[in-house]
């Protein structure tokens, strides 16, 4: 049985160790994972790719030799300066736990945590062998955490649920993104002669209003936003009565399922040389979209699990990047939920309603007992 007490003080004890990224180091909290669930029994190692950078894997034998994965985050953003709380206080107001990572995502770890303990403390065998990963460095793009557990095949799942999600929401689909560094070359002359030069910061703004003014094609996605370009940063020139001979600017693509990253590279280079013929792209990142139907037997189980407990879960697309699309490359059906307060993730005073962390173990219990087939 879901031990609400216990909850609610794992959840404190995991907010009460620092865990920012960067610097990232998740040690002291992989141990008291570890060193928590090796306490129930469960065959449990850490495993690390990178030096301080921990995975805490946990492991319980089911009824049908298939293997459902459960993922939760080990760390968190920086705390930054402007709480009025203590971020690793763990306070408790009325029915919300505050602290940094109290949604994103020690209250969905301390969930995971907490319906494994009941599994074991009741007696129940899982529908399907369950492996628990609580993974490291999710919020500076799953280097020394979940990429390389997929990659070098010391997880390989025939289902995903990464705990990473808020309000009991499943997010199904994403966008894919790209972020890209384009320098611009020009040439230098003085202000006064501009003529005699060329000037990269007016060739940037060029290509920038041309990228705007572009409505690429896309099949349209119920759950998520039309196509966006975001312009992070720029920079350029030395001085005022100069012209400017450089000029570098940052792009932020994000792109619906059905599009290609390839595609809208191809594009934006056909733009730029519109404008000129001396520039370099930088490609930083790239993710593909990701999509999986409503009516997956995976889906309809993990809802049908929320209902039985009279939790209203809301099917829904995600506009940023969850790591979700990390296991289409594996042919591996992965859907994003969780537990926490909608708006809380990465802001000052952050926090958990303790009711939500409540329903969302019980909910969690109740989906990994009877699985896909109730």
């Amino acid at each position: 049985m879901i031990n609400k007490k216990r909850l609610v003080l794992l959840t404190q004890n995991l907010i009460r160790i620092n865990s920012e990224n960067p610097p990232g180091d998740e040690r002291k909290i992989a141990g008291f994972v570890h060193g928590y669930l090796a306490k129930l029994g469960i065959k449990t190692r850490i495993v690390e790719f990178k030096k301080k950078r921990s995975n805490v894997l946990a492991y319980l034998k089911g009824r049908t030799g298939k293997t459902m994965l459960i993922t939760p985050h080990l760390d968190t953003v920086c705390a930054g300066k402007s709480w009025k709380h203590d971020p690793f206080g763990a306070e408790i107001i009325g029915d919300k736990i505050y602290g940094l990572g109290a949604t994103d995502c020690k209250g969905n770890l301390a969930c995971a945590i907490e319906a494994i303990n009941s599994l074991v403390e009741d007696g129940k065998t899982p529908e399907m062998d369950l492996i628990f990963a609580a993974t490291a460095d999710e919020e500076c793009g799953s280097g020394s955490g979940l990429i390389p557990l997929l990659n070098k095949k010391v997880i390989n799942p025939d289902f995903a649920l990464v705990l990473d999600s808020d309000e009991f929401n499943i997010i199904i689909t994403q966008k894919g993104l790209i972020h890209l560094r384009i320098k611009i070359e020009g040439k230098r002359s003085h202000g006064a002669y501009p003529w005699r030069g060329v000037n990269a910061i007016e060739a940037a703004v060029k290509i920038i209003n041309d990228l705007l003014c572009q409505r690429p094609a896309y099949l349209k996605n119920k759950y998520l936003r039309p196509p966006t370009i975001n312009i992070g940063t720029i920079r350029g020139g030395d001085k005022v009565n100069v012209v400017a001979d450089w000029c570098e600017f940052e792009l932020d693509f994000r792109f619906l399922p059905g599009m290609s990253a390839r595609s809208i590279l191809t594009n934006l280079k056909k733009t730029v040389n519109k404008y000129t013929k001396n520039y370099k792209v930088e490609v930083n990142d790239t993710q593909d979209p990701y999509f999986i139907p409503e009516g997956h037997v995976f889906v309809a189980a993990l809802n049908r699990a929320m209902r039985r407990l009279g939790i209203k879960g809301k099917v829904k697309g995600s506009e940023g990047a969850t790591v979700i699309t990390f296991f289409q490359h594996k042919g591996i059906p992965a859907v994003s939920a969780g537990f926490g307060s909608s708006g809380c993730a990465h802001t000052a005073d952050e926090f958990a309603r303790i009711p939500n962390l409540y329903k969302g173990a019980l909910a969690l219990e109740d989906f990994l007992w009877k699985g896909l087939s109730f």
